[in-house]
């Protein structure tokens, strides 16, 4: 087993949940809150945080992806098959959220000083450790024909279960990541598939997009032949964090991080308005 990362060995950890608000919870405000959090942590005055999350029938894009030749249309049918469209402020393309997908976000300080790709072995470390005594084949590297491939893309097999983004706002850093706890991978793939064939066609485009075959995708529990549902591993998390810092405080906004969420809420929403102004 490899070994921990220093950086998941604070003296304390803030464990946030909102892993269960329901379809209400706005993937919009999901993002506004990692950079809230991530300002307080970089200013100390939060300890490292974790944020556990959830939306449902959510298609997070890319920046890129809004610039799809033909994105109005791709927009149309994922909108058709009953999930709401957003873009995000973090990097990568575009993924599929929905009830059977955990979000983690480990927010970290001292960004400017931590190599970036620190905050992706951590995560990757993390991940390891979560689940080892159900595997201990977790690889990290890209999955190229899987949606937003990253070189942080973890597998079994061959087969990505998770992709990990990073987002740093002033001194903080906000590692995120979404698991593939159950349903189907390859189903979630195919939603992709089709969202680019649409949004792109024939047509060249300077930027590369996914050529994505849904079989190189799977759910934790198609990998590991489990019936782990977001609870469990929810649960999972709460003990492993326990076990690292041996001090858990799990307060909500409070000051100065309940006005940096309104304001990072606010410019969320007006990314989103310009970036999907061409669809009204």
């Amino acid at each position: 087993m490899s070994e921990l990362h220093p950086l998941l060995k604070p003296d304390m950890y803030r464990f946030i949940d909102q892993s269960n608000l329901g379809p209400g919870f706005s993937a919009l405000q999901s993002f506004a809150m990692d950079d809230a959090l991530s300002i307080s942590v970089g200013e100390r005055m939060s300890p490292a945080t974790a944020r556990l999350w959830v939306h449902h029938d959510t298609i997070v894009l890319g920046i890129p992806d809004a610039r799809l030749p033909y994105i109005k249309e791709a927009i149309q049918h994922l909108k058709s098959n009953g999930y709401d469209v957003i873009v995000r402020n973090s990097g990568g393309l575009a993924v599929v959220l929905d009830d059977g997908v955990l979000n983690l976000s480990l927010i970290f300080p001292d960004s400017k000083q931590v190599n970036i790709h620190d905050g992706y072995e951590a995560m990757v470390s993390f991940i390891r450790h979560l689940f080892s005594d159900l595997t201990n084949e977790i690889e990290a590297y890209e999955i190229t024909q899987s949606y937003c491939p990253g070189t942080y893309d973890l597998s079994i097999h061959g087969k990505k279960f998770a992709g990990i983004s990073q987002r740093r706002v002033k001194n903080g850093s906000a590692v995120q990541i979404y698991l593939d706890v159950s349903g189907s991978g390859a189903e979630r793939a195919a939603l992709l598939k089709r969202f680019y064939e649409l949004g792109k066609r024939d047509e060249e485009t300077r930027f590369s997009y996914p050529d994505i075959d849904p079989s190189v995708m799977a759910s934790l529990n198609e990998l590991l032949g489990t019936t782990l549902s977001v609870a469990d591993v929810r649960d999972r998390i709460l003990m492993k964090l326990h076990e690292l810092s041996g001090h858990l405080v799990t307060h909500a906004l409070e000051g100065d991080e309940i006005d940096w969420f309104h304001k990072r809420f606010e410019q969320m929403i007006k990314r989103n308005e310009k970036a999907l102004d061409n669809l009204k």
